[in-house]
Protein backbone atom coordinates (compact mmCIF):
# COMPACT_ATOMS: atom_id res chain seq x y z
CA UNK A 1 0.00 0.00 0.00
CA UNK A 2 1.63 2.86 -0.63
CA UNK A 3 2.30 6.54 1.08
CA UNK A 4 -0.55 7.42 -1.65
CA UNK A 5 -1.98 10.75 -1.25
CA UNK A 6 -3.53 10.23 1.69
CA UNK A 7 -6.70 12.66 2.64
CA UNK A 8 -7.69 12.92 6.07
CA UNK A 9 -11.61 14.11 6.02
CA UNK A 10 -11.92 18.02 5.42
CA UNK A 11 -15.74 17.69 6.67
CA UNK A 12 -15.48 15.33 9.82
CA UNK A 13 -18.91 16.10 10.75
CA UNK A 14 -20.14 14.83 7.68
CA UNK A 15 -18.37 11.85 8.09
CA UNK A 16 -19.87 11.50 11.64
CA UNK A 17 -23.17 11.91 10.74
CA UNK A 18 -22.31 8.94 7.80
CA UNK A 19 -20.83 6.77 10.23
CA UNK A 20 -24.21 7.41 12.24
CA UNK A 21 -26.92 6.12 9.42
CA UNK A 22 -24.27 3.34 8.64
CA UNK A 23 -24.72 1.91 12.43
CA UNK A 24 -28.61 2.80 11.75
CA UNK A 25 -28.51 1.02 7.99
CA UNK A 26 -30.51 -2.56 8.27
CA UNK A 27 -28.57 -5.74 6.53
CA UNK A 28 -30.24 -8.56 5.87
CA UNK A 29 -32.87 -8.11 8.21
CA UNK A 30 -30.78 -7.80 11.14
CA UNK A 31 -28.84 -4.40 13.21
CA UNK A 32 -26.14 -3.67 11.33
CA UNK A 33 -24.54 -3.29 14.98
CA UNK A 34 -24.23 -6.67 16.29
CA UNK A 35 -23.03 -5.61 19.67
CA UNK A 36 -22.42 -9.18 21.58
CA UNK A 37 -23.34 -12.96 20.98
CA UNK A 38 -26.22 -13.03 22.50
CA UNK A 39 -27.68 -11.03 19.58
CA UNK A 40 -25.83 -13.12 16.90
CA UNK A 41 -28.11 -16.01 15.27
CA UNK A 42 -26.06 -19.29 15.46
CA UNK A 43 -27.32 -20.50 12.29
CA UNK A 44 -25.63 -17.39 10.34
CA UNK A 45 -22.12 -18.44 11.53
CA UNK A 46 -19.96 -19.52 8.43
CA UNK A 47 -18.84 -23.37 9.00
CA UNK A 48 -15.84 -22.66 6.63
CA UNK A 49 -12.80 -22.04 9.11
CA UNK A 50 -9.88 -19.81 7.58
CA UNK A 51 -6.66 -21.33 8.35
CA UNK A 52 -4.51 -18.86 10.14
CA UNK A 53 -1.53 -21.14 9.94
CA UNK A 54 -1.46 -21.81 5.95
CA UNK A 55 -1.81 -18.41 5.17
CA UNK A 56 0.95 -17.11 6.89
CA UNK A 57 3.10 -19.41 4.86
CA UNK A 58 0.95 -18.28 1.74
CA UNK A 59 2.98 -15.11 3.42
CA UNK A 60 6.55 -16.20 3.95
CA UNK A 61 6.57 -17.72 0.23
CA UNK A 62 5.93 -14.59 -1.27
CA UNK A 63 8.79 -13.15 0.46
CA UNK A 64 11.40 -16.29 0.08
CA UNK A 65 11.14 -14.89 -4.06
CA UNK A 66 12.68 -11.10 -2.43
CA UNK A 67 11.23 -7.99 -3.04
CA UNK A 68 8.87 -7.76 -5.65
CA UNK A 69 9.84 -4.68 -6.88
CA UNK A 70 8.30 -3.70 -10.89
CA UNK A 71 10.58 -5.18 -13.46
CA UNK A 72 12.21 -7.57 -11.24
CA UNK A 73 13.23 -11.79 -11.72
CA UNK A 74 11.17 -11.49 -7.85
CA UNK A 75 8.20 -10.51 -9.36
CA UNK A 76 8.04 -12.53 -11.85
CA UNK A 77 8.66 -15.46 -10.03
CA UNK A 78 6.06 -14.43 -7.54
CA UNK A 79 3.99 -14.25 -10.26
CA UNK A 80 4.58 -17.55 -11.48
CA UNK A 81 4.12 -18.81 -8.05
CA UNK A 82 0.42 -17.22 -7.28
CA UNK A 83 -0.66 -18.64 -11.11
CA UNK A 84 0.53 -21.83 -9.53
CA UNK A 85 -1.54 -21.78 -6.50
CA UNK A 86 -4.52 -20.69 -7.84
CA UNK A 87 -4.62 -23.09 -10.28
CA UNK A 88 -3.81 -25.73 -8.09
CA UNK A 89 -7.04 -24.73 -5.80
CA UNK A 90 -8.89 -25.56 -9.29
CA UNK A 91 -9.58 -22.11 -10.27
CA UNK A 92 -9.03 -20.72 -13.82
CA UNK A 93 -6.56 -17.74 -14.16
CA UNK A 94 -6.11 -15.06 -16.33
CA UNK A 95 -3.17 -13.78 -16.97
CA UNK A 96 -3.56 -9.49 -18.25
CA UNK A 97 -0.09 -8.54 -19.22
CA UNK A 98 0.52 -4.90 -20.61
CA UNK A 99 3.62 -2.15 -20.13
CA UNK A 100 2.61 0.90 -17.51
CA UNK A 101 4.84 4.07 -17.15
CA UNK A 102 5.98 4.98 -13.91
CA UNK A 103 6.27 8.60 -12.35
CA UNK A 104 9.67 8.59 -13.51
CA UNK A 105 9.07 7.55 -17.19
CA UNK A 106 10.11 4.75 -16.84
CA UNK A 107 8.65 1.52 -18.30
CA UNK A 108 7.47 -1.12 -15.73
CA UNK A 109 5.99 -4.35 -16.61
CA UNK A 110 2.86 -5.13 -15.19
CA UNK A 111 1.17 -8.47 -14.82
CA UNK A 112 -2.19 -8.49 -12.94
CA UNK A 113 -3.75 -11.99 -12.37
CA UNK A 114 -7.33 -12.83 -12.16
CA UNK A 115 -8.37 -16.26 -10.55
CA UNK A 116 -12.03 -17.42 -11.81
CA UNK A 117 -13.93 -19.40 -9.08
CA UNK A 118 -17.23 -20.97 -11.58
CA UNK A 119 -16.20 -18.74 -14.33
CA UNK A 120 -18.92 -19.64 -16.31
CA UNK A 121 -21.47 -17.46 -13.80
CA UNK A 122 -22.67 -13.82 -14.36
CA UNK A 123 -23.02 -13.16 -11.63
CA UNK A 124 -19.44 -12.37 -9.64
CA UNK A 125 -18.15 -11.09 -6.62
CA UNK A 126 -14.00 -9.64 -6.78
CA UNK A 127 -11.54 -10.10 -3.73
CA UNK A 128 -8.59 -8.28 -4.83
CA UNK A 129 -5.31 -6.91 -3.33
CA UNK A 130 -1.83 -5.98 -4.76
CA UNK A 131 1.28 -8.10 -5.08
CA UNK A 132 4.22 -6.08 -6.24
CA UNK A 133 6.77 -4.68 -3.10
CA UNK A 134 7.45 -0.85 -3.17
CA UNK A 135 10.80 -0.06 -4.39
CA UNK A 136 11.78 2.59 -1.92
CA UNK A 137 11.74 2.06 1.78
CA UNK A 138 10.93 6.11 2.56
CA UNK A 139 9.44 5.95 5.78
CA UNK A 140 12.37 4.14 7.51
CA UNK A 141 13.40 4.97 10.70
CA UNK A 142 17.23 4.87 9.38
CA UNK A 143 16.97 6.98 6.34
CA UNK A 144 20.51 5.40 4.78
CA UNK A 145 17.82 2.60 3.80
CA UNK A 146 15.21 4.95 2.11
CA UNK A 147 16.19 3.88 -1.31
CA UNK A 148 16.58 0.39 -0.10
CA UNK A 149 13.44 -1.75 -1.31
CA UNK A 150 10.66 -2.82 1.11
CA UNK A 151 10.18 -6.82 1.64
CA UNK A 152 6.24 -6.28 1.21
CA UNK A 153 4.76 -8.69 4.05
CA UNK A 154 2.38 -6.78 5.26
CA UNK A 155 2.01 -4.19 2.56
CA UNK A 156 1.35 -6.70 -0.49
CA UNK A 157 1.61 -10.57 0.47
CA UNK A 158 -1.15 -10.46 3.36
CA UNK A 159 -3.56 -9.53 1.00
CA UNK A 160 -2.46 -12.40 -1.49
CA UNK A 161 -1.85 -14.69 1.06
CA UNK A 162 -5.50 -14.16 2.44
CA UNK A 163 -6.85 -14.62 -0.99
CA UNK A 164 -4.85 -17.66 -1.50
CA UNK A 165 -6.50 -19.41 1.54
CA UNK A 166 -9.98 -18.61 0.38
CA UNK A 167 -9.26 -19.90 -2.59
CA UNK A 168 -8.35 -22.83 -1.26
CA UNK A 169 -11.53 -23.80 0.64
CA UNK A 170 -13.97 -21.52 -1.67
CA UNK A 171 -15.76 -25.06 -3.01
CA UNK A 172 -16.63 -25.58 1.28
CA UNK A 173 -19.21 -22.63 0.70
CA UNK A 174 -20.94 -24.22 -1.95
CA UNK A 175 -21.76 -20.20 -3.49
CA UNK A 176 -24.16 -19.75 -5.90
CA UNK A 177 -21.98 -16.61 -7.26
CA UNK A 178 -18.48 -16.94 -8.92
CA UNK A 179 -15.69 -15.17 -6.88
CA UNK A 180 -13.32 -13.19 -9.26
CA UNK A 181 -9.79 -13.03 -7.19
CA UNK A 182 -7.36 -10.46 -8.56
CA UNK A 183 -3.96 -9.68 -7.95
CA UNK A 184 -3.10 -6.35 -9.33
CA UNK A 185 0.70 -5.59 -9.99
CA UNK A 186 2.45 -1.98 -9.97
CA UNK A 187 0.44 -0.42 -7.21
CA UNK A 188 3.34 1.02 -5.09
CA UNK A 189 5.28 2.63 -7.29
CA UNK A 190 4.07 6.04 -6.58
CA UNK A 191 6.46 9.04 -5.93
CA UNK A 192 9.14 9.09 -2.80
CA UNK A 193 9.81 12.30 -1.11
CA UNK A 194 13.07 13.13 -3.22
CA UNK A 195 10.40 13.26 -6.64
CA UNK A 196 9.18 16.17 -7.87
CA UNK A 197 6.38 18.06 -6.06
CA UNK A 198 4.23 17.50 -8.70
CA UNK A 199 5.14 13.74 -8.90
CA UNK A 200 4.50 13.61 -5.54
CA UNK A 201 0.78 15.24 -5.57
CA UNK A 202 -0.51 13.50 -8.47
CA UNK A 203 -2.39 10.57 -7.12
CA UNK A 204 -2.39 8.66 -10.36
CA UNK A 205 1.51 7.63 -10.12
CA UNK A 206 -0.26 4.77 -7.54
CA UNK A 207 -2.24 1.95 -8.41
CA UNK A 208 -1.49 1.65 -12.24
CA UNK A 209 -2.44 -2.34 -12.34
CA UNK A 210 -5.76 -1.39 -10.86
CA UNK A 211 -6.28 1.68 -13.17
CA UNK A 212 -5.55 -0.18 -16.63
CA UNK A 213 -7.48 -3.41 -15.17
CA UNK A 214 -10.53 -1.07 -14.42
CA UNK A 215 -10.07 0.57 -17.69
CA UNK A 216 -9.75 -2.58 -19.69
CA UNK A 217 -11.08 -5.36 -17.35
CA UNK A 218 -10.12 -9.23 -18.33
CA UNK A 219 -13.47 -10.10 -19.60
CA UNK A 220 -15.64 -7.38 -22.33
CA UNK A 221 -18.71 -5.76 -20.57
CA UNK A 222 -17.61 -7.76 -17.32
CA UNK A 223 -19.22 -6.49 -14.12
CA UNK A 224 -19.22 -7.57 -10.24
CA UNK A 225 -22.15 -7.20 -7.55
CA UNK A 226 -19.17 -5.81 -5.34
CA UNK A 227 -15.62 -6.04 -4.66
CA UNK A 228 -13.91 -5.76 -1.43
CA UNK A 229 -10.05 -4.85 -1.29
CA UNK A 230 -7.24 -6.17 1.02
CA UNK A 231 -4.34 -4.24 2.33
CA UNK A 232 -2.03 -4.71 4.83
CA UNK A 233 -4.24 -7.39 6.75
CA UNK A 234 -1.35 -9.27 8.47
CA UNK A 235 0.13 -6.61 10.70
CA UNK A 236 0.40 -6.81 14.61
CA UNK A 237 -2.36 -4.68 16.27
CA UNK A 238 -3.78 -3.34 13.62
CA UNK A 239 -7.51 -2.24 13.27
CA UNK A 240 -9.83 -1.67 10.41
CA UNK A 241 -11.94 1.39 10.42
CA UNK A 242 -14.68 2.23 7.94
CA UNK A 243 -12.60 3.61 4.71
CA UNK A 244 -13.95 7.36 3.39
CA UNK A 245 -13.82 5.71 -0.30
CA UNK A 246 -15.72 2.97 0.43
CA UNK A 247 -19.14 4.42 2.47
CA UNK A 248 -19.12 6.86 -0.24
CA UNK A 249 -19.12 4.29 -2.84
CA UNK A 250 -20.52 1.57 -1.01
CA UNK A 251 -21.96 2.10 1.99
CA UNK A 252 -24.07 -1.08 2.14
CA UNK A 253 -21.32 -3.61 1.65
CA UNK A 254 -19.35 -1.70 4.19
CA UNK A 255 -22.39 -2.45 6.95
CA UNK A 256 -22.36 -6.28 5.43
CA UNK A 257 -18.59 -6.35 6.36
CA UNK A 258 -18.35 -4.94 9.46
CA UNK A 259 -21.44 -7.28 10.48
CA UNK A 260 -19.93 -9.68 8.83
CA UNK A 261 -17.08 -9.18 11.34
CA UNK A 262 -18.97 -9.89 14.40
CA UNK A 263 -19.97 -13.36 13.39
CA UNK A 264 -16.58 -14.22 12.93
CA UNK A 265 -15.50 -13.01 16.44
CA UNK A 266 -13.13 -10.58 14.90
CA UNK A 267 -15.33 -7.34 16.01
CA UNK A 268 -11.88 -6.16 18.00
CA UNK A 269 -10.34 -5.87 14.36
CA UNK A 270 -12.99 -4.09 13.19
CA UNK A 271 -14.21 -1.13 15.29
CA UNK A 272 -17.30 0.41 13.65
CA UNK A 273 -15.65 3.64 13.92
CA UNK A 274 -14.90 6.17 11.32
CA UNK A 275 -11.31 6.88 9.34
CA UNK A 276 -10.09 8.39 6.74
CA UNK A 277 -9.67 8.68 3.07
CA UNK A 278 -7.38 5.99 1.21
CA UNK A 279 -6.04 6.58 -2.28
CA UNK A 280 -5.70 2.73 -3.00
CA UNK A 281 -6.65 -0.19 -5.62
CA UNK A 282 -10.38 0.17 -4.72
CA UNK A 283 -10.77 3.83 -5.84
CA UNK A 284 -10.46 2.89 -10.02
CA UNK A 285 -12.30 -0.10 -9.46
CA UNK A 286 -15.31 2.33 -8.41
CA UNK A 287 -14.85 5.63 -10.18
CA UNK A 288 -13.56 3.98 -13.10
CA UNK A 289 -15.30 0.25 -13.55
CA UNK A 290 -17.99 1.50 -11.56
CA UNK A 291 -17.79 -2.10 -9.22
CA UNK A 292 -19.02 -0.23 -5.51
CA UNK A 293 -15.80 -1.74 -3.56
CA UNK A 294 -14.31 -1.35 -0.27
CA UNK A 295 -10.90 -1.51 1.06
CA UNK A 296 -10.26 -3.52 4.29
CA UNK A 297 -6.99 -1.93 5.60
CA UNK A 298 -5.54 -0.31 8.89
CA UNK A 299 -5.96 3.27 8.63
CA UNK A 300 -7.15 6.29 11.23
CA UNK A 301 -7.22 9.79 10.63
CA UNK A 302 -4.02 10.83 9.88
CA UNK A 303 -1.43 7.52 11.62
CA UNK A 304 0.51 6.04 9.76
CA UNK A 305 -0.81 2.39 8.81
CA UNK A 306 1.05 0.29 11.16
CA UNK A 307 5.23 0.88 12.04
CA UNK A 308 6.69 -0.99 9.91
CA UNK A 309 4.79 0.62 6.83
CA UNK A 310 7.18 1.19 3.63
CA UNK A 311 10.60 0.42 6.02
CA UNK A 312 12.78 -2.59 5.82
CA UNK A 313 10.95 -4.11 8.92
CA UNK A 314 7.44 -5.47 6.66
CA UNK A 315 8.72 -8.41 7.08
CA UNK A 316 7.33 -11.91 7.81
CA UNK A 317 8.63 -11.38 11.34
CA UNK A 318 5.92 -8.70 11.95
CA UNK A 319 2.74 -10.58 10.58
CA UNK A 320 0.51 -11.66 13.49
CA UNK A 321 -1.69 -14.68 12.03
CA UNK A 322 -4.08 -13.39 14.16
CA UNK A 323 -4.99 -10.48 12.08
CA UNK A 324 -4.37 -12.37 9.19
CA UNK A 325 -7.50 -14.81 10.42
CA UNK A 326 -9.98 -12.02 11.92
CA UNK A 327 -9.34 -11.13 8.21
CA UNK A 328 -9.78 -13.91 6.51
CA UNK A 329 -12.77 -15.44 8.53
CA UNK A 330 -14.54 -12.38 7.76
CA UNK A 331 -14.69 -12.33 4.30
CA UNK A 332 -15.37 -16.25 4.13
CA UNK A 333 -18.20 -14.73 6.12
CA UNK A 334 -19.36 -11.89 3.95
CA UNK A 335 -19.19 -14.49 1.13
CA UNK A 336 -21.08 -17.85 2.66
CA UNK A 337 -24.40 -14.88 3.27
CA UNK A 338 -24.59 -14.67 -0.62
CA UNK A 339 -26.45 -17.93 -0.75
CA UNK A 340 -29.59 -16.21 1.20
CA UNK A 341 -29.53 -13.23 -1.43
Amino acid sequence: MVNRFIMIFKFPYLLSVIGVLLLGAGCKGSDASVQNASEIDSSRICSVKFNADSAFSFVKAQCDFGARTPNSEAIERCGDYIVRKFRGHGLDVTEQRTVVKGWDGKDLRCRNIIAAYKPELADRIIIAGHYDARPWADHDPDSTLHRTPVMAANDGASGIAVMMEIARQIDRLNLAVGIDFICFDAEDYGAPYWAPQEAQDNADNWCLGSQYWSRNPHRPNYTARYGVLLDMVGGRGSKFHYEGFSLQFAQDVVVRAWEAARYAEAADFFPQENGGYVTDDHVPMNTIALIPTINIIPYNKGANFTSHWHTTHDTPENIDPATLRAVGQTVLQLLSEENSN
